[in-house]
């Protein structure tokens, strides 16, 4: 499955590109680095299980064993001491980076109830897009009866492209599907 993007991208995406910004050398064509999937989580400072859970689902989802992030400072109107655990992130590259970006495109976001299309105006002026997504049940991984609360995660999208329009210009051909 991951290797029909990976496909897709070598056959189609690459010289689409080539052609579209007239690059000189294939070196030049943008290509996507890397996903970083992100889930905050402020309520695990009372309840150390969120964080399991949490990682029980990020891992279902991505194939990936995900990694506990820790406050850096301590902040007081938060509770929050540093070295606290508050969130937990996974970073794809490579194959299983292509094969979260297939099912993400083609099965998880049709699943969103009245979807329209991600925006298109969610890049950060260097070529990497940003998404959020407000429940992790969209994904097929996730039974409903087995979570304990809803919640939502960052998806970010890093490329190699300088600007945005060739960042836009790659996920498009891609399969991400852009609100008109």
């Amino acid at each position: 499955m991951a290797s029909n993007m990976k496909e897709l991208y070598v056959s189609t995406v690459a010289p689409a590109l080539m052609k579209k910004f007239g690059y000189k050398s294939v070196m030049q064509i943008p290509k996507i680095d890397k996903v970083v999937i992100n889930v905050g989580a402020g309520e695990a400072k009372e309840n150390a299980k969120v964080i399991d859970a949490i990682m029980t689902d990020l891992a279902a989802i991505t194939g990936q064993k995900p990694i506990v992030c820790r406050a850096k400072k301590s902040v007081a109107n938060f509770k929050l001491r540093e070295g606290m655990p508050i969130g937990v992130k996974v970073t794809l590259r490579s194959e299983k980076m292509y094969e979260f970006l297939d099912r993400l495109f083609n099965v998880a976001f049709p699943r969103v109830r009245d979807f329209r299309g991600i925006n298109a105006n969610s890049f950060d002026g260097r070529g990497n897009y940003s998404t959020g997504i407000k429940e992790q049940l969209i994904f097929p991984e996730i039974e409903y009866d087995k979570i304990d609360k809803v919640r939502g995660m960052d998806i970010n999208i890093i490329t190699t492209a300088n600007t945005d329009e060739e960042a836009r210009a790659l996920l498009e051909l891609m399969g991400a599907p852009f609100a008109k």
